[in-house]
């Protein structure tokens, strides 16, 4: 998961027009459980070169920060419904460990989605679009909808989430061995296009 996190950020920063080395860099040194935490030292480079180097994550804070709070909510329901359709319990996580988070799994098959939300929020603001109003609301979920690269051919995130539940528990139950993540790359209608919608 965080693999695939990390090189759908780094296709978050070639739409972008920024360097993608510095988080390609860290897939490769990506061991079992994030014992290093490649994922907390990618995120560090990754917003920075996203939105700057003034540009700090804060999940209580406005503007940019709270456009990606609604897009991340708008993912975290899709994944939730996602998890509970594949017949898993939102609670017991893959690496997320907080007890007092209920949706530690949902948490945990968002994070290769999220890179998603962060670039819409991106030509948003670049459009000149700074905070959550009903049309930065649309066209956050509207990301839902948006096709990525899979092995069976471009799929809308929605389903992509989907396919992850689920091959979450054929892994559970001995029938498959890997997840069935998106190829790296980010949606069709993102990459490259730098519209607000």
């Amino acid at each position: 998961m965080v693999k695939a996190k990390l090189e759908q950020q780094a296709a978050a920063l070639e739409a972008a027009g920024a360097a993608t080395a510095p988080l390609l860099a860290l897939v490769g040194k990506v061991r079992s459980g994030d014992p290093e935490n490649i994922e907390g030292q990618g995120a560090k480079r990754y917003w920075s070169l996203l939105f700057g180097a003034d540009f700090r994550r804060d999940q209580d804070g406005d503007g940019l920060n709270a456009l990606l709070n609604y897009g991340y909510t708008v993912l975290r329901s899709a994944t939730a419904r996602a998890v509970v359709a594949a017949g898993q319990h939102p609670s017991l996580g893959l690496h997320h460990s907080n007890d007092a988070n209920p949706m530690r799994l949902v948490d945990d098959l968002m994070e290769p989605f999220r890179p998603v939300v962060d670039l819409k929020v991106w030509q948003l603001h670049r459009a000149g679009e700074a905070h959550v109003t009903p049309e930065t609301k649309r066209a956050l979920v509207r990301v839902l909808y948006d096709d990525m690269q899979t092995l069976q051919g471009v799929t809308p995130v929605m389903v992509c989430i989907q396919r992850v539940a689920t091959s979450l528990a054929q892994v559970y139950l001995g029938e498959r061995i890997r997840l069935d993540l998106p190829l790296p790359g980010l949606p069709l209608s993102l990459a490259g296009s730098f519209d607000s919608d």
